[in-house]
């Protein structure tokens, strides 16, 4: 009989001793308890964007509520003048749109940006707005095309309590946007 090598017998023993505390609740925290901090942080920051005002003294964020949910809200401040935009189309729940756009952090890391895209002209992302975090579909929904806009949506309307897209749990966010096009405005498909 072959002997077996030692250094094996301890690994295997070693592994069977470790695996009964795997997902055991003795070792690990639960996210609230791991990102408390970054939550505060971004609280404290939301509130004061909240608070803002503009060199007037007035608010420098406009807060929208949508009506199909009234505990959801974001910030948006337009850079442009709407009265330049009024008459443009603006996108419903269910439009595809293009839009610029550059995203970061409450303290201003970069997470993303549509600007190395091409696929639909230089730093055009197209998607469906129905199929964003609900914070776009909020202030989407309240641009023209042509307007641009600083949008900051709690985490309560962007990605909430967990990581997506490498986006970390608790996370307000900040965008600055440009609605560039509604591509076939509300064409039904099956009318062609």
């Amino acid at each position: 009989m072959k002997k077996f090598p030692i250094f094996l017998l301890i690994g295997i023993v070693a592994l069977a001793v470790a695996m009964p505390s795997c997902g055991t609740d003795t070792d690990t925290t639960t996210v609230a308890e791991a990102y408390a901090e970054w939550k505060e942080k971004n609280d404290a920051w939301l509130a004061e964007q909240v608070a803002r005002l503009d060199e007037d003294g007035n608010p420098y964020f406009t807060t929208l509520i949508p009506s199909w949910n009234p505990d959801g809200y974001v910030l948006i401040h337009y850079f442009n003048d709407r009265t330049l935009t009024e008459g443009n189309l603006s996108p419903l729940y269910t439009s595809t749109i293009d839009t610029r756009y550059y995203l970061t952090y409450y303290e201003g890391t970069a997470i993303d940006s549509s600007y190395l895209q091409t696929a639909y002209g230089p730093g055009i992302f197209r998607t469906q707005l129905s199929s964003c975090i609900e914070g776009w579909a909020i202030a989407f929904q309240d641009m023209r095309c042509g307007d641009t806009a600083e949008i900051v949506i709690p985490y309560t309307q962007g990605y909430g309590v967990s990581t997506t897209s490498g986006i970390v749990p608790y996370s307000a966010l900040k965008f600055n946007a440009r609605l560039v096009d509604i591509p076939a405005y509300e064409i039904n498909p099956n009318s062609l």
